[in-house]
């Protein structure tokens, strides 16, 4: 699923494309489900007129914000990606959602899974104000980190990645930041003193942006692998320390990685640096 950095990614791809400015003229919707709200048929009446004036990210997802004030909200999950393309070319049958643009473009949303969704607002502050705090703020301090951690009781990782709390985590990037802070990812929240929760802070800032500056992370070569919009593959593969590593030395003690399940999801973990 694509994380904080593969979003941004894609937000900065679309910025750099010029879409801002640029006015809606038609949609077409090829998989009714990828609409979450409103119907897919309002859908396309609703949008069909507006100009996109800004292109930006909260959390997990990208949002669009329209003149004369509403929002799309796309939230990518397992496999979804953005194709900026030619009317031209052929439309594959895994792009659900397509936007033609009076620039003679089309911006399409391509999902091999069909677990994407999207959300045409009025108010997107319904969705986004339940989300929690950003990582890569300027409040997201080791202070703010430990107020979080002491008002819980529960295991670190499932904690990270509660999109209610830090928003935009995921099971990569709280895999890498939890092996660079030496905790384990069973590790109750409240049982963290002042060194560990600023040492956590900290990974969690550095791996996002070792994420960002290398594009995201791209896992294998399948159709449903995260690509910018410039179809360019991401790097941060490259650079992970413990993320679908079983078996491989750790970088830090050389003890071979592990494989475990928490609150099932699948973690990567060495049992020597992060002792529980």
């Amino acid at each position: 699923m694509p994380e904080l950095p593969e979003v941004q990614t894609l937000v900065d791809d679309l910025n750099a494309s010029g879409l801002v400015g640029k006015t809606i003229e038609k949609a077409r919707v090829y998989w009714p489900r990828t609409i979450a709200e409103p119907t897919s048929r309002t859908f396309c009446r609703r949008i069909r007129g507006m100009q996109i004036t800004a292109i930006w990210r909260r959390g997990k997802y990208l949002v669009f914000d329209f003149k004369p004030g509403d929002h799309l909200l796309l939230h990518l999950r397992m496999s979804g990606r953005l194709n900026l393309v030619s009317p031209d070319q052929k439309r594959s049958r895994h792009e659900h959602v397509v936007l033609c643009l009076d620039n003679g473009l089309q911006l399409r949303f391509q999902d091999t899974r069909k677990f994407g969704r999207m959300l045409l607002l009025h108010n997107a502050g319904q969705v986004l104000d339940r989300l929690g705090i950003e990582p890569l703020s300027k409040t997201f301090t080791a202070k703010a980190l430990a107020r979080i951690m002491s008002r819980r009781q529960r295991m670190l990782k499932p904690l990270l990645l509660d999109q209610a709390v830090i928003a935009g985590l995921g099971n990569i990037y709280v895999d890498e930041a939890l092996w660079d802070a030496g905790l384990h990812p069973c590790c109750r929240s409240d049982t963290l003193d002042e060194g560990k929760t600023r040492s956590l802070q900290r990974a969690i800032r550095k791996v996002l942006r070792r994420g960002l500056k290398n594009m995201g992370t791209s896992l294998g070569s399948g159709k449903a692998n995260f690509y910018s919009v410039a179809r360019r593959s991401a790097r941060n593969q490259d650079e992970l320390k413990v993320f679908r590593r079983t078996g491989q030395p750790c970088p830090r003690c050389k003890n071979p990685i592990e494989r475990i399940i928490v609150g099932q999801r699948s973690t990567h973990v060495c049992d020597r640096c992060q002792k529980l």
